[in-house]
């Protein structure tokens, strides 16, 4: 199986793994899953799926692209490839989120052409040479994007990217009493 085809096969496979971490936390409540999977409906929350979905099933991608001899720079990408994924997702999901409010058809179909744009770009950098320091800044840029995910899973920034409107709170455990 040639690049091109693996990544079409990892398009579908990451949006299918989006749909099971989505209950992850609602099934198995735990500070460890709070940190990996979202806590709430919140627009930020969802943005550990893009990120958890990748990553996670990069495990299982390192070995079938090794097996092809295509791990350039593969943990760089692991780290880049979900936080562009993010970028993306809110410069296009906000503004119609803005436009039309909360829709369920707009945001699935919006994760599957990200995560496709993903592998597009994790296609382009698992056929670059391999950068210098790739595996030390890709792993300790993923520590640092969980890092955040953590602290604001907690102490959540009070802003609209962040309220869970159908349980009309913050975070895993500030809620708003009128």
């Amino acid at each position: 199986m040639n690049l091109k085809k693996i990544k079409i096969l990892d398009t579908f496979l990451i949006f299918l793994l989006c749909f099971l971490l989505h209950f992850l936390y609602e099934w198995f409540p735990n500070p460890i899953t709070a940190i990996f999977t979202p806590v709430n409906e919140s627009i930020w929350e969802h943005m550990k799926l893009l990120s958890t979905s990748y990553i996670l099933y990069g495990i299982f991608d390192y070995f079938l692209l090794n097996k092809h001899d295509k791990t350039n720079n593969f943990f760089i990408q692991l780290f880049l490839v979900p936080l562009i994924g993010i970028i993306l997702y809110l410069l296009i999901y906000i503004p119609i989120y803005n436009i039309i409010g909360e829709n369920m058809i707009v945001s699935i179909t919006l994760l599957f052409i990200i995560i496709a744009i993903e592998q597009v770009i994790s296609y382009y950098f698992l056929n670059k040479d391999n950068l210098i320091f790739q595996g030390a800044i890709g792993i300790l840029g993923i520590i640092s994007i969980y890092i955040i995910f953590g602290y604001l899973t907690y102490k959540p920034i009070i802003n609209y990217l962040f309220f869970d409107i159908k349980n009309d709170k913050y975070g895993i455990n500030t809620y708003i009493f009128e």
